[in-house]
């Protein structure tokens, strides 16, 4: 059962990191729900590994030629330069404030639900009202639309608010059309997260064991395949159908928790 448990919170990792419904109040719930303990938070730490690792995979050929580009080519210099913009308010504001979301906000019910239910209003808000796209092609965004979504990444340390959500809107206000918000998520999703994991790391190094192997490499597999399955399909549905879609799952399950609390029964 500890196997399987670790192969489900494995997929909802994979699943939710790159949706804008917050991955951590799904896994924390997922958790709960299943009664999988994990001492320290090194099965969660090691699993996001594996979603890291995918969408690095699926842009390998972008990221391959900004890498091998920076030496010699302007245009490299400059798409590292809006990635790197974009991250550093998130770098900032982690190392002023995590400590803090994780020992008052991180397994708050009630936080998560209200990140919930305020990230689902503010999304249908800014799809109905945003203003009318002017950058389609990431690397001729200019660098302050870069910065304004780093600036909304920050939002994301709350527990429930989601690290893609915030991005995608804030690159929505930023007049980024949906497809290009998602995708300039997911290369700011590389050097947050990559950040966020060897800060976590080197906390729960002293928990790492051979005993958790099983469970941890199991997770990690499924969530670097379930990661790898759903960002290009959900890059083809927001084209189509937009962001209202996850904004009404937000606001209906941030309800929904409302409800189980009142009940006693979250």
């Amino acid at each position: 059962m500890h196997l399987l448990n670790a192969a489900l919170l494995g997929v909802v990792q994979g699943l939710t990191e790159f949706l804008p419904i917050s991955s951590t109040a799904h896994l924390i719930l997922g958790a709960r729900m299943l009664g999988f303990e994990d001492p320290g938070g090194v099965f969660t730490v090691m699993i996001q590994l594996g979603a890291i690792l995918a969408v690095i995979w699926l842009y390998r050929a972008k990221v391959l030629a900004v890498v091998l580009g920076l030496p010699t080519q302007p245009e490299a210099r400059r798409f590292a330069a809006l990635v790197l913009i974009g991250f550093l308010p998130a770098l900032v504001a982690g190392a002023l404030f995590s400590d803090y979301v994780k020992q008052v906000l991180y397994y708050s019910p009630g936080v998560i639900a209200a990140a919930f239910i305020a990230g689902g209003i503010v999304m249908l808000l800014v799809e109905r009202l945003r203003p009318s796209p002017t950058v389609s092609d990431l690397d001729k965004m200019p660098f302050s639309k870069a910065l304004a979504i780093g600036v909304a990444q920050v939002l994301a340390l709350v527990p429930g608010v989601s690290r893609s959500g915030a991005t995608i809107v804030g690159g929505l206000l930023s007049g980024l059309e949906r497809t290009t918000a998602a995708e300039f998520s997911f290369f700011l999703s590389m050097p947050t997260m990559t950040a966020a994991f060897v800060h976590d790391l080197m906390e729960v190094r002293h928990d790492l064991s051979t005993a958790r192997a099983g469970e941890i490499g199991i997770g990690f597999v499924t969530a670097f395949i379930a990661a790898l399955l759903v960002v290009k399909p959900f890059l083809r549905f927001v084209g189509r159908a937009g962001f209202a879609p996850f904004a009404w799952y937000r606001i209906s399950a941030g309800a929904a928790m409302a409800l189980a609390m009142a009940a006693g029964w979250l």
